[in-house]
Order: structure tokens, then sequence, then C-alpha cells
């Protein structure tokens, strides 16, 4: 049963066509919008307000946001009447020209040229030249992982029959009670109630858990008189009045703590948090950080912190290009590209950082192995008596017990009128069956030998 079970939650928490189709689906359709839409507006926010006409300038000139996303200077009376106007080459002054539009301009039309994938920035802080900003180069990578993210994070809240990151929760949840029940030795049954969410186990009664609470009260039993539990019996502590709640979450805990390591109660208190986000799939960051921690983290960790220096490599590179004039001034895409491939390398193993669990002290770490293995061998000592014992019984007392029983029985059985008469009866029939047999070759003779004479 236990097999069947595992092979079905195996099956249904598996990543399947459909969670990949919709994941791309998804990513493809938030990267239109953030790459059309999105990056160019922040784009221009940061830009415009940085390099437009101070006050005292725009008390002089005019400065007019034009239809989409194009700002210009103009003269004082034509500012007015070109708000939200298509820009034409009569209504700037080209001092001043910021445009993030998706058009070609050209200068006969516009006063200003650009292509259609360009961006055209102009302004006397900048250089006499105006700069071209090339967005498929210097901000796909950003418009690329603000898609990816945001399709990521959406299907955390779908079910996982459908939703990638959703079924990947799941998947991390029932992977890591696995690796609690390998950890700690314990069965399915208690790591499900040391994992179960506080609102669930109150509901149970507290029959329902006092021999798994005792079970595990039994098995971390370490001689650590720092712990105020760990002295203790099972019995002194727990009673019919007792919290059953409060009980796990302090006194089990701790001695889980003390017994197996730090990581072990996280594990299970990040697993809890979990089965909250399997009920209310709003509660994302608690499925995050499970599997953040204790799968992200520690498979992926040296992959990002390779990616980091790979990113710092390119943009060390893309610098000193740069700084051979390689790379043109007007045109700095390629040095937007190594920045934006950085911060989002940085920034993944910012989060990678974050969600990795802290060593645990060496000196710690040895106490516990070293009361494992005093546990374990306090067990081999207990079988090992109890097999003494064994052996001394089987051939000490139980002998002279098993000797007496069987003279008793043999006594009984002779003493009995009803069995001495059964066995002499067929003792006499055996007899009288064995004369039988040595009595017929003897008539065969008497017979052969009168008929031959």
């Amino acid at each position: 049963m236990t097999n069947k079970n595992f092979s079905t939650k195996a099956k249904k928490f598996k990543i399947g066509l459909q969670h990949v189709l919709l994941m791309l689906i998804l990513s493809i359709a938030f990267f239109y919008f953030y790459f059309f839409s999105l990056v160019p507006n922040m784009i221009a926010g940061f830009v415009v307000p940085l390099f437009q006409p101070s006050l005292e300038q725009q008390a002089k000139i005019g400065f007019v946001n034009f239809d989409g996303l194009v700002w210009a200077s103009t003269t004082k009376d034509k500012e007015l009447a070109n708000i939200g106007k298509e820009v034409t080459k009569d209504a700037i002054n080209k001092e001043y020209v910021f445009d993030f539009s998706w058009k070609a301009r050209s200068e006969e039309q516009h006063g200003f040229s650009k292509g259609k994938t360009e961006w055209y920035v102009r302004a006397p802080i900048l250089g006499e030249d105006a700069i071209i900003l090339e967005p498929w180069i210097g901000f796909i990578i950003l418009a690329v992982v603000f898609a990816f993210v945001s399709a990521l994070l959406l299907t955390m809240f779908m079910p996982s029959s459908i939703g990638f990151m959703a079924v990947l929760f799941d998947r991390q949840i029932d992977n890591t009670k696995v690796k609690l029940r390998l950890q700690t030795g314990f069965s399915d049954d208690i790591i499900d109630l040391l994992i179960m969410p506080d609102d669930k186990l109150a509901e149970k009664e507290i029959s329902e858990v006092r021999s798994a609470y005792r079970l595990i009260w039994d098995r971390t039993m370490t001689e650590d008189i720092a712990s105020p539990f760990q002295s203790a019996r099972f019995e002194d502590v727990f009673d019919s009045d007792t919290d059953i709640v409060f009980f796990r979450n302090e006194a089990v805990y701790t001695r889980i703590k003390e017994f197996f390591s730090d990581f072990v109660v996280i594990e299970i208190q990040d697993t809890k948090n979990a089965l909250l986000w399997r009920r209310n799939r709003l509660l994302i960051m608690k499925g995050f950080r499970l599997y953040m921690s204790h799968h992200f983290t520690e498979k992926y960790a040296n992959f990002v912190t390779g990616l980091a220096y790979g990113g710092a490599a390119f943009l060390i590179v893309a610098v000193g290009i740069r700084g051979l004039k390689f790379i043109p001034a007007a045109r700095p895409s390629f040095i937007l590209l190594a920045i934006t491939l950085e911060f989002t390398m940085l920034s993944l193993l910012a989060l990678t950082l974050i969600y990795t669990e802290e060593e645990e002290r060496m000196d710690r770490m040895l106490k516990k192995m070293e009361d494992a293995n005093r546990s374990q061998l306090e067990a081999l000592r207990g079988q090992q008596a109890d097999i003494h014992q064994l052996s001394n019984a089987l051939v000490g007392q139980t002998a002279e017990i098993i000797r007496a029983r069987v003279e008793t029985a043999i006594e009984d059985y002779m003493t009995s009128g009803d069995q001495i008469q059964k066995v002499v009866a067929e003792e006499i029939a055996k007899k009288i069956m064995f004369s039988l047999r040595e009595e017929k070759p003897n008539s065969y003779k008497t017979y052969g030998g009168d008929s031959r004479r």
C-alpha cells in the first residue's frame, strides 16, 4: 500500500507538457508587454527627468510631451499648441529630444532620424552627438528576466495540475517528508504529525498523539543537561491537560533539535508552512521558502555563483572594449547589455544567499554525533543483555522446567487406562499380522510339494 501511494504521488507531482506550454505562453505574453510597453516607460521615466531642461531653462524655452514617449524642446509660443500631438520638424528646436517610441523618424519630417527599433536621446549635457539606444541589445535581458519571473510568480497561484512552480512546490513537500523520514528514522505517521499545521493538530485528541510523542521522546534521549527537557521523563511532562500543539512546538522540536540538528527542525517548520500554502495558494512565500532553502540553494548554489562570476567577467570585457574606443559613446547598448546581465546574475546570487541555511557550529555537530553514537551503543548493549538472558534461560532453568513437564506428560499418559489398552491392542494386532506374514510362505511350499508327488 505504501509503495502504491508513493508512486501515485510521484506521478501526480510530475512536470508535464501542460506545465511547460503554459509557462512558455505566459513568458512570451509577459515579454511582449514588458519589452514593448513597460521597459520603454521605465527607461523614459529614468532618463527624461535626469537630462531634461532645468526649471530655469523651462522658463525661457518650451518642453513638450508629444504623442507617445516623445519629449522635445520648442519655443515658448509653440509649447501649449503641441502637447499630445505628433512630433514634427517645425515643432521642435532640436536642443532636447527624447524619443522612446517604436516608430522610425526622418530628418525631413521629424527633425531627427532614428530606426524603428532604436531610441533617440539628445541633451546638451550628453554632448554634441545624439545617443542611440538599441533596446534589442541593451534591454532584452531585462525584459526576459521580468517576463520569466512574472510567469513563475503567476504559476505559484495555480493548481498543481497546470502551474509550473506549484508542481515544484508540491513535489518538494513530498521530497522533504521523505528526507525527514530518512534523517530521523521515524515512520510516515510521525513525520505527518511533526509537520502538521497547528490548527489541524489542535483538532486531534490527546490519545491520538500520546504514543507518537512518547516514541519521539524516548528516541531523542540525550545527556545534554543544558536542555530542560532532556532529563525529564515523558510521564513527568505530558498528561491529559497538556496542550499538544504547544508541547510539539516547544518540547518535541527542542529535543529533535538537540538530538539531530537545527537543520532538521528548520526542515520540519518550513514543510509545515508549505502545507499552509498547499491549502491557500495566496501564501506563496511559504512554499517559495521551502523550495529555495531545501532544493534550489542546495542544488544550484555553485551554478548561480558561477553565473555571477561569468557576468562580472563579461562586464569587465565590455568596459575594457569601451575604454579602447571600440564601442562609441553614442551607442552604449553593448555596455547596457553587460550591466543588465550582471545585475540579473547578482540579484539571483543575492536571492540564493538569502535562502541559504547558516552552517552549524562544528562543536555542536560533534556533540550531536557523540550523542547519537552513545544512543546506538546503549541500544546494542540492551540487545546484548536480552540475548544473554535468553541464552542463560535456554541452557539453565528453562531446561529443568522442560524436563519436568516432559516427565509429567509421560506419567499422565502411562497412568491413563484408555491409553494403555489402546497401546496393548495396537501391539497385539502388530504381532498377529507379523505371524500371518510368516505363515504364508510355508503354506505355499507345502502345497507345491503335494502336487509334484
